[in-house]
């Protein structure tokens, strides 16, 4: 049965459609029949109990800079949609977490994917923290001593904001680094959340493997190699996407993640795992589904969609 779809993103006519996952989501919505609506987060409205957005009526096609046709804006109360798909891009700031408590009020009445509750719960590099026995050493601090302490025992690190994104403010700190003291005092200015300190690992040079999770089942990866003269992966960094399998470690991590992700209504995460080693578990809008399928793996928004429709036929037959 057709589904009356919104999504919640950034401006639609800024998105470079050949890599982001959010279009190849609303293609694959499109082409089972349903109905599309987009709006931005800043046209999201709570009027007493009832959550409403300015929406426009979309369409799509796979053509950049001609990928997508909205019709006038209508206001629109989202509990009388099937589907609200929760897909801008961090930062994970304030203004993000209010996006999430408008959210959770018409969930699961409209099946927002992924749970906003459960999306400001699992914060990137906090929710994977649940899993030290998956990761390398990690210190979440902002405290110099901590820091020096964790450099002495472990030698050379990556530094990174807690709530960073993108590969963005990711710095590698060798053992006796002249730059640490002056890259303390500019994370201590810029950034008011502690910040991630994690054992650098030089197999990173061969691929930062982000494999995606559909409703906590590893379904297809991609290898993200940096660029020769960077540590970030990161493909809007110049890294590169290449083919790849999961390894029996992976294998192994995804089965240890896959059921908490599952339960928490998390039906779209990406991790990133290098040389076997969890690093980061992402839900707020986790990307690579358009490079697998473009180095012939499974159209994965086929998959979540297939998930998607499974559990709003499951509501709707205990709601009645």
């Amino acid at each position: 049965m057709p589904l009356k779809v919104a999504v919640q993103m950034d401006p639609i006519e800024k998105i470079r459609i050949a890599g982001d996952s959010t279009f190849a989501l609303l293609l694959e919505a499109q082409s089972r029949g349903h109905s599309l609506l987009y709006y931005t987060p800043d046209r999201l409205n709570l009027r007493g109990a009832r959550v409403f957005a300015q929406a426009q009526p979309l369409e799509v096609r796979d053509e950049q800079g001609r990928h997508a046709t909205l019709g006038e804006a209508q206001t629109v109360e989202l509990n009388e949609l099937d589907v609200v798909l929760l897909r801008q891009d961090p930062p994970f700031d304030l203004a993000y977490i209010a996006t999430t408590h408008l959210l959770e009020r018409i969930h699961p009445r409209t099946l927002v994917v992924n749970d906003p509750r459960a999306v400001r719960d699992a914060p990137e590099k906090l929710f994977v923290m649940d899993f030290p026995e998956l990761m390398p050493p990690t210190l979440v601090s902002r405290e110099r001593a901590a820091i020096e302490a964790f450099r002495a025992e472990h030698g050379e690190v990556v530094m990174k904001p807690l709530y960073g994104f993108g590969g963005g403010s990711v710095f590698k700190l060798s053992v006796r680094d002249p730059n640490f003291g002056s890259l303390f005092d500019l994370f201590s200015t810029s950034f008011r959340e502690p910040w991630v300190i994690q054992k650098f690992l030089p197999a990173v040079a061969k691929g930062d493997k982000r494999i995606i999770l559909v409703d906590g089942e590893a379904l297809g990866a991609v290898n993200r190699v940096p660029a020769e003269d960077d540590i970030r992966s990161n493909m809007v960094r110049g890294g590169a996407a290449k083919e790849t399998e999961l390894t029996k470690r992976e294998r192994e991590i995804c089965a240890r993640i896959g059921p908490e992700l599952k339960k928490r209504g998390l039906v779209f995460a990406g991790i990133d795992v290098i040389d076997g080693f969890l690093t980061e578990i992402n839900v707020t809008s986790p990307t690579g589904l358009r490079a697998i399928s473009r180095l012939g793996g499974p159209n994965l928004a086929a998959a979540i969609w297939d998930a998607i429709e499974s559990k709003r036929r499951a509501y709707t037959a205990t709601a009645r």
